[in-house]
C-alpha cells in the first residue's frame, strides 16, 4: 500500500517539469513530451521484424548490455569463488587484505590506459578493455560482502555437518553457500549498479558505441533532447534491472526469509 501510495509523486513531478520546461522553453531543458518523442525517434522507430528496435538501437544498446551483464557476470564468479575461498581461510584472508584495501581503493576509469596496453591498442581490443574495467570496479562489493558471509556462518552448522561426516564439499554446498547467500546477494545488488555506472563511464571516456557514446554525441552536437533521452533511458534501465534482481532475490532466498520468521 505504502509503494501504491507513492505512485503519485512522479505524475506530479512530470506534470511540473512539463509546464516549467514550456514556460522556460531552452533547449537545454526540454519537457519529458519532447524527450519520450526523442526517444521513440532515435531507438524505437524500428521495424517490427527487430522489435521496434533501430539501426541505433541495436548498434549502442545492445553493446551497452552486453559489456554490463558481461563484465557484472564475470566479476560475480570471481568474487564468490574467491570470497568464498578466503573467508573459509582467516590466515589466507589477513595477508590478501592489504592488496584488496588497495585495490578497492584505485578508482576504475583510471585504469583504462593499463587495460589498453594489456589488452593491446585497437578496436577489436576495446570491449575488452572496458569490460575488463568493469570487471575491475564492481568485483569488490561481491568479493567483500563473500567473504563477510562465509565468516559470519555460525559455527554451530559447521560443526553439526562434520558430526554427520559430509565432505567439505558437501559442507559448503549445503551449509556454508545458503547461510552466507543473504551477504552475497547483497554485494552482487550492489555491484549491478556500479556496472551500469562504469559502463556509461567507459563508453564516455573512450568508447566508440554504446548509450554512453551516443550521449556524448548529442551532447557535442547540441542536441539537448537526444542528451536527456540517454539520461532518462540509463535510469529506466537501472530501474528495471534493479527490480528484476530484488525479484529474483526474493524467490531464491525465500527460504531464509521464512526460517528468519520462524
Amino acid at each position: 500500500m505504502r509503494s501504491l501510495a507513492g505512485l503519485w509523486v512522479a505524475p506530479v513531478v512530470l506534470v511540473l517539469w512539463e509546464v516549467i520546461a514550456r514556460g522556460v522553453a531552452d533547449t537545454d531543458f526540454p519537457p519529458p513530451t519532447t524527450i519520450v518523442v526523442r526517444m521513440h525517434e532515435l531507438w524505437f522507430a524500428g521495424p517490427i521484424t527487430r522489435v521496434f528496435l533501430t539501426d541505433a538501437a541495436v548498434g549502442n544498446l545492445l553493446p551497452s548490455l552486453g559489456r554490463m551483464f558481461g563484465g557484472w557476470i564475470l566479476a560475480a564468479l570471481l568474487g564468490v569463488v574467491m570470497g568464498v575461498l578466503l573467508g573459509r581461510s582467516r590466515v589466507a584472508t589477513d595477508y590478501v587484505d592489504p592488496l584488496i584495501e588497495f585495490g578497492r581503493a584505485l578508482p576504475p576509469p583510471l585504469l583504462l590506459p593499463v587495460f589498453v596496453v594489456l589488452f593491446q591498442v585497437g578496436a577489436a581490443a576495446q570491449p575488452a578493455t572496458q569490460v575488463a574495467t568493469i570487471v575491475f570496479g564492481v568485483i569488490w562489493p561481491v568479493l567483500l560482502n563473500s567473504i563477510d558471509g562465509v565468516k559470519a556462518v555460525d559455527r554451530t552448522y559447521t560443526e553439526t555437518a562434520a558430526v554427520f561426516n559430509l565432505t567439505r564439499w558437501q559442507r559448503l554446498r549445503l551449509v556454508v553457500l545458503p547461510a552466507a547467500s543473504p551477504k552475497i546477494f547483497a554485494g552482487l545488488r550492489l555491484s549491478l549498479s556500479l556496472a551500469l555506472i562504469l559502463m556509461v563511464i567507459t563508453e564516455l571516456i573512450g568508447g566508440t558505441d554504446g548509450i554512453g557514446y551516443q550521449l556524448l554525441q548529442a551532447q557535442r552536437s547540441f542536441d539537448g533532447a537526444g542528451v536527456w533521452a540517454a539520461i532518462t533511458l540509463l535510469g529506466a534501465l537501472g530501474y528495471v534491472v534493479n527490480s528484476l534482481f530484488v525479484l529474483a532475490e526474493r524467490r531464491i532466498l525465500r527460504w531464509h526469509r521464512q526460517a528468519a520468521r520462524s
